[in-house]
């Protein structure tokens, strides 16, 4: 591969990956990227409207599952690395559906190993998530790239599934992948279905806050800069064939994140609104991060306390930019 990274991101104009491009864009002078949404409702350009005229950059409206697009881009950019964020991924959706989820998650992902076998093996690295290893006990030890898979929802599933195919790929084919499995993601440009945005917004607007269950259910916090520079460091440095697993270091119940939100917006307990459990929900996610630490010296840097504060600002501070979403 040569020093200059032309980067093919799927899904970058989604959270994760819009602030993956910001991150890419910002270190690397000299790397382009072309970012591949289909722009269904969790994609959106505004995510990524300062560095749409930045000669680096170039933006692709099409679904991943298109070969024929995704073999041309490929070819007519040179692309030398793909990270593949692409996904379906509220878990709620899934249940509802799962179709969709099975076409992007899946299919999406044998899309793009094929063209990536096709165009001399490139580099491919994908985004998965700690939900494939299924659900921990209070006294179970955190998830690990040793733990057996075990999905719990559709959503999961599908992901899972992915995984299989991209290692399923590097022993038949011997491409060069590696795979990322992280805990939950917080911080700017996340759509606002998802907890943190979510109730954040409820409450900017006088509304409540729904609570699954009494809010026992346990979640790692990852702040989505430390996930975006733990990716970074796979694909320069992590071993062709491996899995990472990256974690913030910060379980928190969701009723105790609920009264941190709460808390941070300058309201009280009256604006909980508890609501009947989710089907087959998770009671607890955690990750063991020490692999990669080990090996590429990665760790979280950003404090969930301090990240949280600054992302409830994030959004308090731009009303345009969710407000549009809510609607």
């Amino acid at each position: 591969m040569t020093d200059q990274k032309i980067i093919l991101v799927t899904g970058g104009a989604g959270f994760i990956g819009s602030n993956f491009v910001h991150y890419i864009l910002k270190k690397y002078t000299n790397y382009k990227i072309i970012n591949l949404d289909l722009l269904t409702y969790a994609g959106n350009l505004d995510n990524l409207k300062d560095v749409e005229d930045n000669e680096n950059y170039k933006f692709v409206q099409g679904d991943i599952c298109d070969y024929d697009l995704v073999d041309r881009i490929i070819k007519e950019n040179k692309v030398n690395l793909i990270v593949h964020f692409a996904a379906e991924s509220h878990v709620d959706r899934s249940i509802k559906d799962s179709k969709s989820f099975v076409q992007t998650n899946v299919e999406g992902t044998r899309v793009l190993l094929d063209c990536t076998l096709k165009n001399d093996k490139i580099r491919f690295h994908h985004i998965s998530t700690d939900e494939v290893f299924g659900a921990l006990s209070l006294e179970d030890e955190p998830f690990n790239e040793k733990t057996k898979y075990d999905p719990r929802s559709p959503y999961s599933a599908s992901k899972a599934s992915s995984d299989h195919l991209v290692r399923a790929y590097f022993h038949t084919h011997n491409l060069p992948i590696t795979i990322s499995n992280c805990s939950n993601n917080y911080g700017p440009y996340q759509y606002p279905e998802k907890l943190i945005p979510f109730f954040v917004t409820n409450l900017m607007k006088g509304k409540k806050v729904p609570v699954y269950g009494i809010g026992a259910n346990i979640r790692d916090w990852i702040h989505v800069d430390d996930h975006n520079r733990g990716v970074d460091m796979i694909i320069h440095k992590g071993k062709i064939g491996e899995t990472y697993c990256l974690g913030g270091n910060s379980e928190v119940k969701n009723i105790e994140i609920t009264k941190k939100i709460l808390k941070l917006m300058d309201k009280d307990e009256s604006f909980i609104e508890y609501t009947e459990d989710r089907a087959g929900h998770d009671l607890r996610y955690a990750i063991d991060y020490s692999k990669i630490k080990k090996e590429l010296d990665w760790e979280p840097l950003i404090d969930f306390e301090k990240g949280l504060e600054e992302t409830v600002e994030w959004y308090r501070e731009n009303e345009e930019w969710w407000g549009r979403l809510k609607k």
